[in-house]
């Protein structure tokens, strides 16, 4: 991976989303940056220790998970100029990102709303037993019966959903009971 400083980093991360701008995509990644080249040695102090006020400069990388990939390391004493520029450039390089398609929401839920009418309205099975239109009247007969399948796994999808409801309420009101009841218990002791 390419190590740049800070502006070329960004002259490149501009160009990589122009040419990824119709089709591609790319990954950053940030991270703090511990690690100074050189073999270091830890031991249980070091690990423990939560007190130090060392700053550490942060690792940003970019692929297009291809040929580019490139890194800069920014300091804390840049890292506010470089996080305006490149929030800068993020902010003008998401407007070719993918707009939700509410098309496509649209019609799946009006495949939604048809099933749904389409298990709640009967199926009328007409025509002779025997002769002309028998096949027609078997299909029909068939149709009925998914429909009642149907019906019934709505009924169970619903009284399912109807009972964690219920369960979830039924949890919530014990819990608030038990708060109330400990407060009570706690106002008790300090009178």
């Amino acid at each position: 991976m390419q190590l740049v400083d800070n502006d070329t980093f960004l002259r490149q991360l501009n160009a990589l989303f122009e040419s990824a701008k119709d089709k591609g995509a790319i990954w950053l990644t940030h991270k703090r940056l511990t690690h100074d080249g050189q073999d270091a040695t830890m031991t249980d102090a070091d690990a423990h220790d939560t007190t130090s006020t060392k700053e550490y400069p942060c690792l940003v990388r970019v692929t297009d998970g291809k040929k580019a990939k490139f890194s800069t390391h920014v300091t804390p004493a840049n890292l506010s100029k470089f996080h305006t520029a490149y929030g800068t450039l993020l902010k003008a390089s998401f407007t070719a990102l993918r707009k939700r398609d509410k098309k496509r929401e649209k019609q799946r839920a009006e495949q939604f709303a048809k099933r749904k009418q389409r298990i709640a309205e009967p199926v009328v099975v007409s025509g002779p037993k025997r002769g002309n239109g028998r096949r027609k009247r078997q299909r029909l007969g068939k149709a009925v019966g998914k429909q009642e399948q149907a019906r019934e796994r709505a009924v169970k999808r619903e009284e399912d959903r109807a009972q964690v409801q219920a369960s979830t309420s039924a949890l919530v009101k014990a819990v608030v009971k038990q708060e109330q009841a400990r407060e009570h218990a706690v106002k008790k002791e300090e009178d």
